[in-house]
């Protein structure tokens, strides 16, 4: 009898032995943002600590955020990471590639515009904005920011752009109607009503 065989296959063996939660965190997609050094002074000397800003996502809808502190880099990377699993929100996408709508969000002087784009038109997005849509699993944006470009406001005025995303099923079932009386008649419908 082969190894495989004895202890239960390959990857599908051991997948069965997960748990749902830990199928779950090892399909999520993780993106560091970002490391800052920073020097404490103190009698001896200096003493360096490490800053690191994560964003971690499954690339279907749900995304999250986290920052860690520790005196190495790892450390920092872990802390950050487990906090972003933590604090994961879902976003309603269209298609599962981009935005149902455009929408704006702040956070202290950072400000920034996302908006839906047709398919083909990839993340146009900048720095630390672009980590977060790719972990969130949206292929087509196009993003403005305005204002401060320090990663952590930039990071928190996404993050608040995206906590007002809604979908149309979303707004139907809040107003009691249906979702094609939300959307209305398409442009397409509109052309083919006046060439009959």
């Amino acid at each position: 009898m082969a190894r495989n065989e004895r202890d239960g296959g390959s990857e599908r063996g051991r997948d069965r032995d997960r748990t749902p939660r830990e199928r779950e965190e090892s399909e999520l997609v993780e993106k560091l943002v970002g490391i800052n050094r920073v020097a404490k002074v103190v009698k001896g000397g200096r003493r360096f600590g490490f800053a690191a800003i994560v964003v971690v996502g499954d690339a279907k809808g749900r995304v999250g955020v986290g920052a860690g502190k520790a005196r190495e880099v790892p450390e920092a990377i872990r802390k950050a990471t487990d906090q972003a699993k933590r604090s994961m929100i879902r976003v309603p996408l269209r298609e599962g590639r981009t935005l149902h709508h455009d929408v704006s969000g702040h956070f202290g002087a950072g400000r920034v515009v996302l908006r839906a784009a047709p398919a083909g038109t990839g993340i146009i997005a900048g720095g630390p904005m672009r980590a977060i849509f790719e972990a969130l699993g949206v292929q087509d944006v196009v993003t403005k920011s305005v204002g401060t470009s320090n990663p952590h406001n930039m990071i928190k005025a996404t993050f608040d752009a995206l906590a007002h995303c809604v979908s149309p099923r979303a707004v139907a079932a809040r107003r009691g109607r249906r979702v094609s009386d939300i959307l209305g008649k398409r442009e397409g419908d509109v052309k083919e009503g006046a060439a009959a």
